[in-house]
């Protein structure tokens, strides 16, 4: 069998069947956190997702809420849906506050940045969510009969063909995580999460990919060997991940050790950094893909391929010239330089 060479590391080439039967699913499923009022916006992506990929796979939905779901959520959801539905409320460790969190201190943190105008700095709802998507959707009794997940969220677009099955790539590819976009994150909400990060490596150096390991992903996020974090994430509001990987030792013990620095609450830590910094530690650079031919927007950024020259006309209804993908403010060119790979290489889907 060929392989083609990054540094010492050799990777398999890839050619997806085109012939397998769409009916045989992996273990996968759509995950989405929203509440009653997000409905229409929510319908938006999933009627897009169903158009560009889902009627032929038919994979499940899983939605998630704080709150009980109405049944007009349900309906108007589930008639949109070609796989089954499943609606799951969370508890209150999953949605609340640790017992060793200071809730004075974490409101006058809200009132600080608020006034330093951090973005979502006075909302103590997005402190939840950024703490429920880093250690907890996976977690979620409803996820358990699954081993990947494709999360979703309202008000977003999918603008091009999806005419494989993603799932059944990271499979058979042995892939733990997928991306589309990739972003700086604002460093005004993450003050310490870099130095609370250095202190779990050297608490558990067991769970990191050594840096001198040629399939390490560690100088995507950081450009002086460790010392700092150069802001760089995956936008996890797409992502395509193991949960087999969620839910491993290594990235449990990440979680825990965030969670009792208390930065999510003291701070305002998203999930995508901690995701991002958790792959990159973790993870080898074949084990990480960038999904380069799904046409993808949540406001303000998009990805849209630009080549072949026939995808964005034949299969996408996005403008390749507004990608985020060859923006300066995106790390994705980073990534390819690191993994030594042009955009085109991502590519799976074929003209027909």
């Amino acid at each position: 069998m060929l392989y083609h060479t990054l540094g010492t590391t050799a990777y398999k080439p890839y050619q997806y069947n085109y012939q397998q039967n769409t009916t045989d699913r992996e273990k996968a499923a759509f995950v989405v956190l929203a509440r009653n009022t997000d409905l229409n916006g929510l319908r938006s992506s999933m009627q897009m997702m169903e158009d560009r990929f889902n009627h032929k796979f038919n994979y499940p939905w899983v939605f998630l809420n704080d709150q009980p779901f109405d049944q007009k959520f349900k309906d108007f959801t589930s008639g949109l849906a070609s796989g089954k539905t499943y609606y799951g409320e969370l508890t209150s460790d999953m949605w609340g506050y640790p017992e060793w969190i200071d809730q004075e201190k974490a409101r006058l943190s809200r009132e600080k940045m608020e006034q330093e105008e951090v973005i979502y700095g006075g909302v103590e709802s997005y402190r939840h969510m950024c703490r429920f998507q880093s250690g907890f959707f996976f977690r979620h009794p409803l996820m358990d009969q699954f081993d990947y997940y494709w999360r979703v969220e309202p008000d977003v677009q999918f603008s091009c063909d999806i005419d494989y099955d993603p799932f059944k790539v990271m499979r058979e590819k042995e892939l733990k995580y997928g991306f589309a976009i990739s972003l700086k994150e604002y460093e005004n909400t993450i003050p310490t999460l870099w130095k609370t990060t250095k202190d779990f490596m050297a608490k558990y150096p067991q769970h990191i990919v050594p840096t001198n390991d040629s399939e390490s992903l560690m100088e995507w996020i950081t450009d002086d060997g460790g010392e700092t974090y150069n802001l760089c994430h995956f936008w996890s509001n797409f992502e395509l991940g193991s949960l087999e990987w969620l839910r491993s030792q290594p990235y449990i013990d990440y979680f825990n050790h965030l969670d009792q620095a208390g930065g999510f609450f003291y701070e305002r830590w998203g999930d995508a950094p901690v995701h991002s910094i958790a792959a990159a530690m973790m993870l080898k650079k074949s084990e990480v893909h960038f999904f380069y031919d799904m046409g993808y927007f949540h406001n303000p950024f998009k990805q849209c391929p630009d080549k072949p020259s026939w995808l964005p006309i034949e299969k996408c209804s996005c403008d390749p010239e507004e990608s985020m993908h060859q923006h300066w403010y995106s790390c994705t060119p980073q990534y390819l330089k690191l993994v030594d790979k042009k955009a085109t290489d991502f590519l799976i889907t074929q003209r027909q």
